[in-house]
């Protein structure tokens, strides 16, 4: 049996048949593959659910009638076939041949009965696949939902370019420890330097095998990601609760640019990974398992709050593409109320004059601006404080109509991208 192949088409399973998040799928997997094994198995996965709405209607343009419900690994076994074709380096004979072995391996043995069927269908995209792919639009890679929703609030052209960052592998950012020298770990890393001072370089390979990483140099973490904190301006020896703090990257900041740290999260296994990172970076913050909703600050109120609130993640679509086919409106509305319930209880412990700071890895309006625009009705005590382009970080076409922060994964195109944040600056009224 191809192995790596079967553990693929298992992963698939798993993500878009049982619902289980890549991330978790890719844990989930016995271990005992070679890294090499382990990085295609992974690269194709990842590039079959970026590509999954033009792979599904190219399948589907094949078909006389439908597949059987049941048969779920057959499409399946199609999608990786399909992608190895049109989007990986694999050579036509070996793609064609190992998908149609993989059919005599499932536990199910009627698959073995559309050999033939899988077998042209494979071979016709040999033929005519790219000319197909060309009779597509960029939308057709998006679920409904989602493509809607971005036409109505960014329009039809930024909802194009948004379709068409997503298409692209996210390169890897990496947020260097406050008093490293950014153009020495740039040579180092074979990294560019960002205008938010990140570095970024070409994905690919083990993070763990990087200059720096195990030494505590530095930690990964997109250039979008970083923006939260570069905007509250100089935080050494001041108290600052990082709400929903897990997995970590901003406590990392924060706590590297001298700021007293208390990083709050309801998962203490995400919290674990926040503390490991501590350790390795040699950084201290005190962390607190509570539900954000609900955990109060018993010493008073503090400087400063970085609410990064749980969300539906739709900005997070470049690296985390398997969200477009696991999510749907029901979860942006069941994130709305609990959104709207920290920002509730963080109102209370900021001290006068202090910031709030509300960010979401989100797209949709529903979960930023339409959020912060509630909150302030209902706090007349907090005003926006409006971001200008020239603050660290910024840029002209961050910057809204409202004085807020909206990064979409089509802006920075031309360095790779970033992903999509929304960002408000509240101050409390001396």
């Amino acid at each position: 049996m191809d192995m790596p192949r079967q553990i693929a088409t298992t992963i698939l399973g798993a993500i878009l048949d049982n619902r289980m998040p890549l991330d978790d799928a890719f844990e989930a997997v016995p271990g005992g593959m070679e890294g090499r094994d382990r990085a295609f198995v992974r690269q194709l996965v990842t590039t079959t659910i970026r590509r999954l709405g033009h792979i599904d209607l190219l399948i589907n343009e094949c078909l006389t009638k439908p597949l059987p419900p049941k048969m779920k690994v057959v499409r399946n076994i199609l999608r990786l076939g399909i992608t190895q074709l049109l989007y990986l380096d694999v050579p036509d004979h070996a793609a064609i041949n190992t998908s149609v072995d993989l059919l005599s391996k499932q536990k199910d043995k009627r698959t073995s009965g559309f050999k033939g069927l899988v077998n042209a269908i494979l071979r016709r995209i040999t033929r005519e696949g790219q000319e197909m792919l060309a009779k597509l639009d960029a939308y057709d890679t998006t679920p409904d939902w989602l493509w809607h929703g971005w036409v109505e609030t960014y329009g039809i052209d930024n909802a194009r370019a948004i379709t068409l960052a997503h298409l692209v592998e996210a390169p890897l950012d990496i947020t260097l420890k406050a008093g490293e020298d950014p153009a020495e770990w740039a040579a180092k890393l074979d990294a560019n330097i960002l205008a938010n001072g990140s570095l970024r370089r070409t994905s690919g390979g083990s993070v763990f095998d990087l200059s720096g990483y195990n030494e505590g140099h530095w930690w990964v973490q997109d250039a979008g990601a970083t923006l939260p904190v570069l905007l509250m301006g100089d935080v050494d020896g001041k108290d600052i609760i990082d709400m929903c703090a897990a997995p970590g990257g901003k406590t990392l900041q924060l706590a590297s640019a001298g700021a007293r740290v208390i990083a709050v999260d309801r998962s203490a296994n995400r919290l674990q990974r926040v503390t490991e990172n501590l350790r390795r970076l040699g950084l201290k913050a005190d962390i607190i398992e509570a539900d954000g909703k609900r955990w109060r600050r018993k010493s008073g109120p503090v400087d400063a709050i970085l609410l990064d609130a749980p969300c539906s993640t739709t900005g997070t679509l470049r690296r985390h593409p398997d969200v477009a086919w696991l999510k749907d409106e029901t979860d942006v509305a069941s994130m709305v109320p609990v959104q709207s319930a920290i920002l509730q209880n963080c109102a209370g412990m900021v001290k006068p004059g202090g910031l709030l700071i509300y960010c979401v890895c989100s797209l949709q309006p529903e979960e930023g601006p339409d959020q912060i625009d509630k909150f302030l009705l209902a706090h007349p005590e907090f005003t926006r404080q409006s971001i200008t382009a020239d603050e660290p970080g910024m840029m002209p076409e961050f910057i809204t109509p409202d004085g807020d922060v909206r990064t979409l994964p089509s802006h920075m195109a031309d360095q790779g991208g970033i992903d999509g944040f929304y960002i408000a600056r509240l101050q409390k009224n001396p």
